[in-house]
């Protein structure tokens, strides 16, 4: 198991992307597909100024002892570009936080839907309470709530999911 993630930055308490306070962590990495693909600068991109940031690498355990002495956060949000371009990592954090005996919530942020990442979306079921925001963002698009993550999602056809639900 790899004891390093390469990160953007870590926020400790986020309020805006799920409904219970969370500790926020930026991946670094993207092909920037949602502008790719409507034939769109990525410089348009709501998280592009975040690949601009300097990449850092944190001990693991680092990251879960900061979460963990923090009694505002009862959740994680992975997100920044896009976590499943570096899914070892992503695998190694959750797995570290269970076997460490936190279940809390873990939220991850993705531009790609289910059928794209299968094989990634069938390990993470190993892990309870890990929910994943699918889609695309869209610019322009009509925002929506989410029920599942209690906030509104910046396109209409973005949605979130249990990972125990995905089909």
């Amino acid at each position: 198991m790899n004891n390093f993630v390469t990160i953007k930055t870590i926020v400790d308490e986020n309020f805006q992307d799920y409904k219970k306070a969370s500790m926020f962590i930026a991946f670094p990495k993207c092909d920037f597909k949602c502008f790719r693909e409507l034939g769109l600068d990525a410089s348009k991109c709501q998280n592009y100024e975040i690949s601009k940031m300097k990449d850092i690498r944190v001990d693991v355990s680092e990251i879960f002892e900061r979460y963990t002495s923090n009694p505002i956060t009862s959740a994680v949000v992975l997100g920044g570009l896009e976590p499943f371009k570096s899914f070892d990592e992503v695998y190694s954090l959750i797995s570290y936080f269970r076997t460490n005996g936190c279940d809390d919530d873990f939220v991850i942020y993705t531009g790609y839907y289910p059928d794209e990442i299968k094989e990634h979306i069938n390990k993470l079921r190993e892990f309870e309470n890990i929910i994943v925001k699918f889609g695309r963002f869209i610019p322009d698009s009509v925002c929506k709530f989410d029920n599942l993550l209690g906030v509104n999602l910046a396109s209409s056809n973005q949605y979130a999911l249990n990972i125990k639900d995905v089909k």
